[in-house]
C-alpha cells in the first residue's frame, strides 16, 4: 500500500505551476481590462489544480496498467512502480476529477458564466483521453496540444470571462504564453522518456521528432512565451515585468541545450514549471502596478 508520501508525489508537484500560473495571468487580464475578483479567482486555481492533479493521477493508471512506465526514470509512478492498486488509482483520478466538476459548478453559478459548463466538461474528457481510453491522444503526438488548448486558452480566457465577463487581445498573448510553457513542460518531460516511450510504442510527439527536434522545440517554447510578453506590452508596458522570469529559466537552457539525458532532464520539470509560475506572477504584479499609477 502506497503511503501518504508516495500518494503526494503521483499527484507530481512539479507539475503543479501549470495550474496555478494561468489562473494568476488570467486574472491578470481581467486586472488589465477592469476590476478582478480575487473570490472567483480563488475557485478557478482550485478547480484547475485538481484538474492537473486528477491528469496526473489518470496517467499514471493509464500507462501503468500499459506497461509504459516499467523502465520509466523520474518521479514516482505508482501504478509502474506496483506502490498501489491501479483500482486505487484509477478511482483517486475519479475523485478528483468529481472535485474539479463540483468546484467548477460552484465557479460558474457564481460567476453566472453557464457557457463555461462544456468547457469543463471538455476538459475533463480530454484530461482523461490523454493516456485513457481505447485511443489515447498521447500516444499519437498530441499531447502538447491539449495542454496548450486547456492549461493555456481555456484556463487563462475562462478565468478572465469569469471574473469581468468579457475577454481581450491581452488575455489572448497572456493565454498563449503560459500555454507555450506549459507545453514545453510535458515538452521536456517526454525529452527525458524517448527511450521508455519508443520502446513501449507511446509514439508521444517527442519520439516522433526526436531528440534533437525535442530540444528545438522546448527552447521555441520558450521564446514564444516571451514574445507573447511583448505582446502584452502592446496594452500595457508594464507586463514586461515578465522577463524577470528568464532568470528562472537561463539553467534550464543551458541543461536542455547542452545534451542532458535521464535523471538529468528532471529537474527541468522544476525549473520550467517555476518559470511559468514566476512568469505569470510578475505580469500579474506589473498590471497591478500599472493600475497604481494609473
Amino acid at each position: 500500500m502506497a503511503t501518504f508520501q508516495q500518494w503526494v508525489a503521483g499527484a507530481r508537484p512539479r507539475t503543479l505551476f501549470a495550474a496555478v500560473a494561468p489562473v494568476v495571468i488570467g486574472t491578470a487580464a481581467a486586472a488589465q481590462h477592469s476590476e478582478p475578483s480575487y473570490a472567483v479567482a480563488i475557485l478557478a486555481a482550485v478547480v484547475s489544480l485538481a484538474l492537473q492533479i486528477g491528469v496526473n493521477y489518470a496517467n499514471d493508471y493509464s500507462d501503468g496498467i500499459r506497461g509504459t512506465d516499467d523502465a520509466r526514470v523520474g518521479p514516482v509512478r505508482l501504478v509502474g512502480q506496483k506502490l498501489a492498486r491501479p483500482e486505487s488509482v484509477k478511482a483517486a483520478a475519479f475523485l478528483t476529477f468529481g472535485f474539479a466538476a463540483i468546484t467548477g459548478l460552484a465557479l460558474v453559478a457564481i460567476a453566472e458564466a453557464w457557457w463555461l459548463l462544456p468547457l469543463g466538461v471538455a476538459s475533463i474528457i480530454a484530461a482523461w483521453k490523454y493516456t485513457g481510453g481505447d485511443r489515447p491522444y498521447g500516444y499519437r503526438g498530441l499531447g502538447e496540444v491539449f495542454v496548450f488548448v486547456f492549461f493555456g486558452l481555456v484556463a487563462t480566457l475562462g478565468t478572465m470571462y469569469a471574473q469581468v465577463g468579457t475577454l481581450s487581445w491581452f488575455g489572448l498573448a497572456a493565454a498563449v504564453g503560459v500555454g507555450a510553457i506549459a507545453s514545453a513542460i510535458l515538452v521536456v518531460n517526454n525529452l527525458r522518456d524517448i527511450p521508455s516511450d519508443t520502446e513501449s510504442g507511446k509514439n508521444t510527439l517527442a519520439v516522433r521528432l526526436g531528440d534533437r527536434g525535442t530540444r528545438g522545440l522546448w527552447l521555441g517554447l520558450i521564446v514564444v512565451s516571451v514574445i507573447a510578453l511583448g505582446a502584452m506590452a502592446i496594452w500595457d508596458i508594464w507586463a514586461l515585468l515578465g522577463l524577470l522570469a528568464v532568470v528562472a529559466i537561463a539553467g534550464a537552457v543551458k541543461v536542455v541545450m547542452g545534451g542532458a539525458q535521464g535523471r538529468s532532464l528532471v529537474p527541468v520539470l522544476g525549473s520550467t514549471g517555476k518559470y511559468e509560475l514566476v512568469y505569470a506572477v510578475a505580469v500579474f504584479v506589473g498590471i497591478l502596478i500599472s493600475r497604481a499609477l494609473a
